[in-house]
């Protein structure tokens, strides 16, 4: 990235800068939405606005994020940069303060804009699928009601950091997958997770300390329209490994079936026929054509 969006404008890398006093440094507090868009346009934008609002809301950050005038923010720095799509991340960070933890609101906080290249298309991904690797590290419990998408984001990184001493089960991509302290399927370390049992879908109910995700509120709503049986619940490891079909969700690789489950010792258990099923395909297929893509 060339260019990197501050406080509305656009600079060049190296002067992107915050204070050592921002207490998104110092304290963690500060939230952050990724995204992507199609065809230059941010995907539903607003949602992933709204949900930054309500979270700064809750730490006491004063700001209102317009969907309109960061559209136009994301265009500028994805032409600045010279892409015609891209991963982007917003950030709001609580801005300065004095050392110290303080009780009031925060009045200046500061925004960072990031547009970098997407990843490059891999559609055996989404037909062939990828593995799935139970880990040690339990899924924390969020610091406040419902998990935050927030700047501390050290219960995630760990989980990375272990995912990557596993040896690799294939040449693909594995995600990790984190289950709560008392042995419960949250969610991955970058994405939530869905499975299918005898035509039904379940996935993980917020209160498990997951995070409520955009996409995988989307894929909700998708489902309830195309007559299907949805559940969110608690669900152990034991009911979730007898699954037809696991997928996982997020905002930049959409809907991504999992076809093989690497157990806590190693074992692995190939998902349905090891291709993506057939929920998981109608879905997909009904998430691309709300992005305006082809089905």
């Amino acid at each position: 990235m060339k260019y990197i969006g501050m406080n509305g404008g656009i600079v060049e890398a190296a002067e992107a800068v915050i204070p050592v006093m921002d207490h998104g440094l110092l304290y963690g507090m500060g939230l952050f939405e990724t995204f992507r868009t199609y065809k230059g346009k941010p995907f539903l934008l607003e949602r992933h606005l709204s949900r930054l609002m309500d979270s700064c809301r809750e730490l006491g950050i004063v700001h209102r994020a317009d969907a309109e005038r960061i559209s136009r923010w994301i265009t500028e720095l994805m032409e600045a940069n010279g892409l015609q799509d891209a991963y982007i991340r917003y950030t709001v960070t609580a801005g300065e303060g004095l050392l110290g933890l303080p009780a009031g609101d925060y009045l200046r906080p500061s925004e960072i804009l990031f547009a970098k290249e997407l990843p490059a298309a891999n559609e055996m991904l989404y037909e062939k699928g990828r593995d799935m690797r139970r880990l040690s590290l339990p899924r924390n419990t969020p610091e406040s009601s419902v998990r935050l998408k927030s700047l501390h984001y050290m219960n995630n990184i760990l989980a990375k950091r272990e995912l990557a001493e596993y040896p690799s089960h294939s040449d693909g991509p594995t995600e990790g997958l984190m289950l709560t302290a008392a042995g419960e399927v949250a969610e991955g370390i970058v994405s939530n997770v869905f499975f299918v049992k005898a035509g039904r879908l379940y996935t993980p109910d917020v209160s498990t300390g997951i995070l409520p995700g955009i996409t995988r509120a989307v894929v909700l709503e998708l489902a309830a329209d195309l007559g299907m049986e949805v559940e969110e619940g608690r669900y152990s490891w034991e009911f979730f490994t007898g699954a037809d079909e696991i997928f996982t969700t997020g905002s930049v690789q959409e809907i991504v079936p999992v076809t093989t489950l690497i157990g806590a010792e190693g074992e692995t258990l190939v998902i349905g026929q090891g291709l993506a099923g057939p929920i998981t395909r109608t879905l997909l297929s009904a998430y691309r054509r709300k992005a305006g893509q082809k089905a």
